[in-house]
């Protein structure tokens, strides 16, 4: 039996497959392999042989090597979703040869963290049913181009009883046969494929022979869904897209679609081997990945908009701008239209992340944030009462209750997710020549209506009592809420939860007009900033001095994960120190009912602890609670969370760094 080895691609912990966070890899759905998680972003090739592929979004390069290995890395879990700002850097394209151990990129560990994501890297052997006999691991620390695992490839004799054969004019013949009874060249817009299926997207499916294609060698059966006119073959799925590809020309293939598909269809095989816990957890990790998703390329917007606000609200306490001067309205203009649009914005980047139609969404989102509609919300009559929601307009006589969708959130989420299961069998029941037409025009109708007269008020009513849950709990006691939240808020911040309290807040000023919640949650931004800078003033080291500036005004504008990532957590007490100092101004936070009316927080947030309707004291509170908050964390950091020679010791004792690192 002929052995091989496998390098890791990246430094840090090699953990076995079936330890990985992701459900598609950890059951082996994609193939034997083993995962890392990084201590650094230098990535070297694990093999030697040729690039097959290099998806658009960086995340995913596919190797092939001489003895038919097919092996896939892939950089970080759910990363697909960072495609308008890829936290990688790929040195190799397709086609060209590299040998193991050779660097082939970078990722930014902090990058992907701060978006929410996990950074661990998956190497998967995609055709191990066919080549590896097993694939052993070499669990522990290990350093990018060392031996990550052993390979038993499979001898010729095993090799010879799979049930597809290998020769690729075999391939070539039924790919022919295939392009010929789906009705030619002519007939195909594009083509992707799964694990086990071709999915062709075709411009008539009237065109296609079904019976025909059933009837080839090689092919298992016909599938129509979502669009697709899909053609199983099994296991030699990937020989016959390439001769599929390879005979229709360029630009008919997509590869980063195709390994978006094979993961949904690998995601479909994993849940139905979870055991009902696993699909809970599988379920709210889903829900937390679908809100980050969702709300991640907005956040900028909503800080900047938030400071801009709050310059506006300073601009009118003083008297520098009437509230009804021309001035005043074009300047909140600015400021407000990303929170009066919101529906439109987390339409779009809701339905890209579910699969449906982003400018149909947005379209919804219009709908919602249309005058008129506002207009019945904001001045409509209530007629009556039905489950504690006011009955203030009737639809064909129907009673119904019209809420205020602009800056709203959670009813486009859901929206988005009801158009990316209408969709599908709108494409399908539609004939193709009506399509361009009937199927925007049925989505808006269905999915405006659905979220106007039933999704909309209910989950209106459940977020207004979310936002009012959270008050309640708040005025038990604000000084405890305060500790407990502004200790442990950047622990959230490590594991990617902390992306679930966001929405909450938006939701939170969306409805009563500010957060007691942000408050806090700004008070552990501007410890972690505190910490950083007891760092930066201490360290006689030069590195750490250029590492440790930067990261102090990052956070103290409302960015923590360059402190947190590069600096505090790496050194374990730092981290501890800042929280404490968290913990201390989220105290006196909550204890002076320091109140927020802006998304923006930290130093640079400072406009956002303005009140429109005047400074009051939750301005002066934040600016005692932020001066405690800096002092405590930038003490007790300076006296016993950091010396040069922890520096020295991360440099010269990889183990006691990757342990450090778990243990914070």
């Amino acid at each position: 039996m002929k052995q091989v080895q496998l390098l890791s691609p990246v430094t840090g912990q090699l953990i076995a497959l079936s330890d990985v966070q992701d459900p598609v890899f950890s059951q082996g759905m994609m193939g034997q392999g083993f995962g890392v998680e990084p201590d650094n972003g230098q990535v070297v090739a694990p093999v030697s042989g040729k690039i097959t592929m290099v998806a658009a979004t960086l995340h995913a390069i596919g190797f092939a090597t001489k003895d038919g290995l097919e092996v896939l890395v892939h950089l970080g879990i759910d990363t697909v979703e960072l495609k308008d700002n890829p936290p990688f850097k790929i040195k190799v394209q397709v086609g060209d040869e590299v040998q193991a151990g050779d660097e082939i990129g970078r990722m930014d560990l902090a990058a992907i963290k701060a978006a929410g994501k996990q950074k661990t890297v998956i190497l998967a052997v995609t055709n191990s049913a066919d080549k590896v006999d097993a694939i052993t691991a070499k669990i522990g620390i290990v350093k990018a181009g060392a031996v990550g695992a052993d390979v038993d490839l499979k001898g010729a004799q095993a090799a010879a009883k799979q049930p597809v054969a290998v020769s690729g004019n075999k391939y070539d013949q039924l790919a022919t046969q295939i392009i010929e009874n789906i009705g030619g060249a002519d007939n195909v817009k594009s083509v992707i494929h799964c694990i086990t299926r071709v999915r062709f997207y075709l411009k008539d499916e009237a065109q296609a022979n079904d019976d025909t294609i059933r009837d080839l060698k090689g092919v298992i059966d016909v599938a129509k869904a979502g669009g697709q006119y899909q053609v199983v073959i099994g296991p030699a799925v990937n020989d016959v897209y390439d001769a599929v590809v390879k005979q229709l020309g360029p630009g008919f293939g997509d590869d980063d679609a195709s390994m978006v598909a094979m993961e949904k269809e690998a995601n479909k095989a994993a849940w139905k081997k979870m055991t009902p816990w696993q699909k809970v957890k599988h379920g709210f990790s889903a829900l937390i990945g679908v809100i980050t998703g969702s709300m991640i390329p907005v956040i900028g917007l909503l800080a900047a908009s938030g400071i801009l606000k709050g310059v506006l609200a300073l601009l009118t306490s003083f008297k520098i701008v009437s509230a009804t001067a021309p001035t005043y309205v074009i300047i909140n203009a600015m400021g407000d239209s990303v929170f009066y649009f919101l529906p439109i914005f987390v339409g779009f980047t809701a339905a890209k992340k579910l699969g449906s139609d982003p400018i149909i969404m947005g379209i919804v989102g219009g709908v919602l944030t249309y005058p008129a509609i506002v207009a019945i919300a904001s001045t409509g009559k209530v007629t009556s009462h039905l489950l504690g929601m006011g009955i203030n307009a009737d639809f064909f006589g129907l009673p119904v209750h019209v809420a205020s969708y602009t800056y709203s959130i959670f009813p486009m989420i859901a929206g988005a997710w009801l158009a990316s299961k209408l969709e599908p069998w709108l494409k399908r029941v539609i004939p193709t020549v009506l399509r361009m037409i009937f199927v925007p025009l049925l989505e808006v109708v269905i999915i405006s209506g659905a979220i106007l007269l039933f999704l909309g008020p209910i989950i209106t009513a459940l977020s207004g009592a979310l936002a009012a849950g959270i008050v309640k709990i708040y005025e038990l006691s604000p000084a405890i809420s305060g500790l407990i939240i502004g200790g442990f808020y950047q622990v959230l911040v490590i594991f990617g939860l902390h992306w679930a309290i966001i929405p909450i807040v938006a939701n939170d000023i969306a409805t009563t007009g500010h957060s007691y919640l942000n408050a806090i949650v700004s008070a552990t931004m501007v410890a972690q900033g505190g910490a950083v800078l007891a760092i930066a003033m201490k360290s006689k080291v030069a590195s750490m001095k250029e590492l440790a500036w930067p990261a102090t005004i990052s956070a103290f504008c409302g960015v923590t994960e360059p402190a947190m990532y590069g600096i505090n957590l790496k050194y374990g007490r730092a981290f501890i120190t800042a929280s404490i100092g968290g913990a201390v101004g989220g105290f006196l936070t909550g204890l002076m009912n320091v109140n927020m009316w802006g998304f923006a927080g930290s130093l640079i947030g400072f406009t956002s602890f303005v009140n429109p309707k005047g400074i009051d004291f939750s301005f002066w509170g934040f600016l005692i609670a932020s001066l405690v908050d800096i002092i405590v964390a930038f003490t007790l950091t300076y006296m016993f969370g950091f010396s040069d020679a922890d520096v020295k010791n991360v440099k010269t004792a990889p183990k006691k760094k990757h342990l450090g690192e778990q243990a914070a």
